[in-house]
């Protein structure tokens, strides 16, 4: 049977992966955005999913808006019997997902209709959630919304980053997949309407989503270090005598019965900074001021003492 991958993200190259190898499914076209550019000299970079399909010989389609007829056009001649998409970056219009034959399949990475929206692995930990997972839905037109074909489930562990849990979940995806798709061919894939009561949504991020309030308990500031790494990656400000600069936070452990206003330094030292929240402190243990390298607190504080009592924020 005949496929089309469309996809941008990295957490959707294991799905593809699968699709490629898969003896039942030929996938004949991976549509994913145009080049873009990245770094400091601004180089063009091919997203995952197209990196794969050059590498298979698969044929790559990068339409500027796929809601134009022209793209809509292109992909349909292809004569898909399945669509698969997972993290494109733009809504498919409603041509579009009439397009294949047996169904147009989202993976999203939560457990649907928990957390739609672009950044559910983030919302998930920032929300203390226990569990996510992987929803295969058959696409609507509104933001993942539609039926739910399947899920698959894993933990969030206290541990667990954006990044540990992306990489987690791209392989539940693969899993998922491969559950799906023998249904759908069979005609045998069940379609469960989402609860619209208990629908959520995690919004797009910026970089602004990673600043730390100091008020927040130790546990919440510790799940926001946590779900924001790497990326947008969690901050706050450090005053200095030039003004307030970033300090970039990679990693902290919430701490008990230390009293302090919030934000207020109460150690530095070769252990770490330690800072007041709401009912306790953190540990900070891998920090970062803007323009310098990333350090441990205490190979900072050696060559930037911060004083006990000085805020942050």
């Amino acid at each position: 049977m005949r496929a089309i991958f469309i996809g941008t993200g990295e957490i959707g190259v294991p799905a593809l992966t699968w699709l490629v190898d898969s003896p039942e499914w030929d996938v004949v076209a991976v549509v994913t955005q145009p080049d873009k550019p990245v770094g400091r000299k601004q180089e063009l970079r091919a997203s995952a999913p197209k990196q794969l399909a050059l590498q298979r010989g698969v044929p790559v389609l990068q339409p500027p808006k796929l809601r134009a007829p022209e793209a809509v056009a292109e992909i349909a001649a292809w004569r898909p019997d399945v669509i698969v998409v997972m993290a494109y970056g733009q809504i498919l219009p409603k041509p579009l997902l009439e397009t294949p034959r047996l169904a147009c399949l989202n993976l999203h990475a939560s457990l649907l209709p928990r957390w739609r929206g672009a950044a559910p692995i983030q919302a998930a930990i920032e929300a203390g959630d226990r569990a996510t997972g992987v929803t295969v839905m058959y696409m609507a037109e509104g933001l993942d919304t539609g039926d739910i074909l399947l899920m698959h489930e894993t933990p969030i562990t206290d541990t667990d980053t954006g990044g540990s849990l992306h990489d987690r979940l791209a392989g539940v995806a693969a899993a998922a997949l491969a559950e799906a798709l023998p249904l759908v061919a069979a005609g045998r894939a069940p379609r469960t309407p989402q609860d619209e009561a208990r629908s959520n949504y995690a919004p797009k991020l910026s970089r602004e989503n990673g600043l730390i309030d100091w008020r927040a308990t130790p546990a919440q500031i510790d799940r926001r270090l946590r779900a924001m790494n790497p990326w947008p990656g969690a901050h706050t400000f450090l005053p200095t005598p030039a003004g307030a600069r970033k300090l970039k936070i990679f990693s902290g452990v919430p701490q008990g019965d230390d009293a302090g206003s919030p934000g207020e330094v109460l150690r530095a030292d070769a252990h770490g900074l330690l800072v007041a929240a709401q009912g306790g402190a953190v540990l900070l243990s891998d920090i970062q001021l803007e323009g310098k390298r990333r350090l441990s607190a205490g190979e900072f504080l050696r060559g930037h003492p911060i004083a006990v009592g000085t805020v942050l924020g």
